[in-house]
């Protein structure tokens, strides 16, 4: 036990701070929403979530948020991939670059893209000319959770880039494979695992994406209304229970798609071995 104590030295201060930290972030907020929930029936519950600009509302938010996460999945992997592996000019700054949707409030991203991708914006108008319009359709909330949610592919992604051994790739290569078959066989396998935790973090945040969304989407009920924007409607027209009510449902299934992900990875972790 003497020795137990020396390895881990305030153990108990630390397990105390953890838990209190935790319980005042996590746990106690979950547990209001969860009893203000509570204040519906079932009945009213189903009656809440039944709501065709509720349903709406979440086939926006699930449908881009999982688009946009699957484009950063690709997009994020070559950019990536040109970080790590080839020598560019000014590196240090495409690659602090990417780390600016971290820094930059929401809500001046939302404005910037809006400026940008409305019908008279710069790039707004030349997709206006090939008869796409961006700005204030549900294909404006992808760009935004694009940009709002690449760098959490990127940055999970290059630090398994940057420990591949290269070493295999040239045996692959002298072996007589392809570049592709050297990708899809040596390099991919251990990439997924990373790949698929960099998708999850970036589905998560489109999901609850708020600031960066408003001013793109439109925000017109049962076409580019999304669940955050419809909770805050809930909640200025002093529905205080359907507001929890449509919370709690977007936070149980996306909860439930996040264990999909994750046992996804798991599975693929143990596949290739790296488990």
């Amino acid at each position: 036990m003497s020795q137990r104590k020396t390895l881990l030295p305030g153990f108990g201060l630390s397990l105390g701070i953890t838990v209190f930290t935790l319980s005042l972030l996590v746990l106690i907020p979950l547990s209001a929403l969860v009893t203000r929930s509570a204040e519906l029936s079932l009945g009213g519950m189903w009656d809440a979530l039944a709501d065709r600009r509720v349903l709406a509302a979440f086939r926006v938010s699930f449908s881009t948020a999982f688009a946009a996460a699957f484009a950063n999945l690709f997009l994020g992997l070559i950019v990536a991939w040109v970080l790590v592996r080839y020598p560019l000019p000014l590196k240090r700054g495409f690659d602090a670059l990417i780390d600016l949707p971290f820094a930059l409030p929401t809500a001046v991203a939302g404005i910037v893209l809006t400026t940008l991708y409305a019908p008279n914006g710069w790039l707004g108008q030349f997709f206006t000319d090939w008869g796409i319009r961006v700005a204030f359709t549900p294909l404006g909330i992808i760009v935004a959770l694009i940009f709002i949610g690449l760098p959490f592919v990127v940055r999970t992604v290059e630090p398994v880039l940057q420990e591949l051994d290269r070493q295999q790739e040239e045996a692959s290569t002298s072996l007589g494979a392809s570049r592709w078959q050297t990708f899809y066989r040596v390099l991919l396998p251990p990439l997924v695992p990373a790949i698929l935790t960099g998708f999850s973090l970036a589905f998560a945040r489109g999901l609850g994406e708020y600031g960066s969304v408003i001013f793109i989407a439109g925000n017109m009920p049962m076409k580019s209304e999304i669940v955050p924007l419809l909770i805050v409607t809930k909640l200025e027209q002093y529905d205080y229970a359907g507001a929890p009510g449509i919370a709690l449902a977007s936070l149980v299934v996306a909860f439930i798609m996040l264990l999909v992900v994750n046992g996804l990875q798991h599975w693929t972790r143990k596949r290739t071995g790296r488990d």
